[in-house]
């Protein structure tokens, strides 16, 4: 009996003939989305960076996408680090048509807000070792994608200039819209109103692949050219656009919920 051909179905940029990795998910219903187009998710590893029970604790409108991605065969892994995902011993021997990493963030800390100097390096460290550990796991041909506001201060996180120092080039910048993947609800990250959204304002998603040339000198991270001093301490958290990739949340929060949930 002759098989039939199975039909290749994309949403935006991602085909259900990739095999897609991705990372620092919420409530994973950026996963989710893709998996329904799909019809099937054995093709994708969709990540967070917290353990199971923190993530229900954290996005509980997470249950239903996971148990959806269970049943179109996904791959679901917890604690999974952006920074050393190379060597996750999961991840270690694989490799990846399309790695995704939406709005990217370092987690909340008392009296810093998005614009001081001090979060946006810890952004950038993050993303810094991100791209390095990507540009490690991708197929031949394969792209890094990073959605990100490209508005100020997000803007002088420099993610291009990170991504270069990976051996990674820009490919492509395109505008995100979130209406383009039905069911997708963008998570704060750290631990500070985990479960809402934030202001999704001048987004796009920056398309890298592996580049052709030797890259440039990787930056300085002590660079103070690449910061703008000029911030405001007083801005209004609905302002700051904190993603459901964070790193670093707030000890004082996850103890007490651990608690609750009898985690030790």
């Amino acid at each position: 009996m002759k098989r039939t051909k199975k039909k290749e179905r994309w949403i935006q940029h991602y085909s259900s003939f990739q095999k897609i990795l991705l990372v620092g998910e919420g409530d994973f219903s950026f996963s989710a989305c893709l998996a329904r187009q799909f019809g099937s998710a054995v093709n994708m590893v969709a990540t967070s960076l917290d353990p199971q029970e923190i993530v229900y604790a954290k996005h509980w409108s997470c249950a239903t996408h996971l148990q959806e991605l269970k049943r179109l065969g996904c791959r679901v892994l917890h604690e999974v680090d952006v920074k050393e995902m190379n060597r996750h011993p999961t991840l270690i021997n694989m490799e990846f048509d399309v790695i995704v990493f939406n709005f990217p963030h370092a987690g909340h800390f008392p009296g810093l807000c998005e614009r001081n100097v001090k979060l946006i390096k810890m952004h950038r460290e993050i993303l810094k070792a991100f791209f390095k550990s990507a540009s490690d796991m991708l197929s031949s041909g394969g792209e890094v994608h990073v959605t990100h506001r490209d508005d100020y201060p997000y803007n002088i996180w420099k993610v291009e200039k990170l991504a270069n120092g990976a051996g990674l080039y820009l490919k492509e910048k395109v505008e995100f819209q979130k209406k383009d993947y039905p069911g997708y609800h963008n998570k704060r990250g750290g631990a500070i109103g985990s479960n809402k959204t934030f202001p999704l304002k001048d987004c796009y998603t920056f398309k890298f692949s592996v580049g052709t040339w030797e890259s440039e000198e990787e930056e300085d991270e002590e660079d103070d050219d690449d910061y703008d001093y000029k911030y405001n301490d007083d801005v209004d958290d609905d302002e700051d656009t904190t993603s459901s990739g964070s790193l670093g949340d707030e000890i004082g929060w996850i103890l007490p919920v651990m608690k609750r949930l009898h985690i030790k």
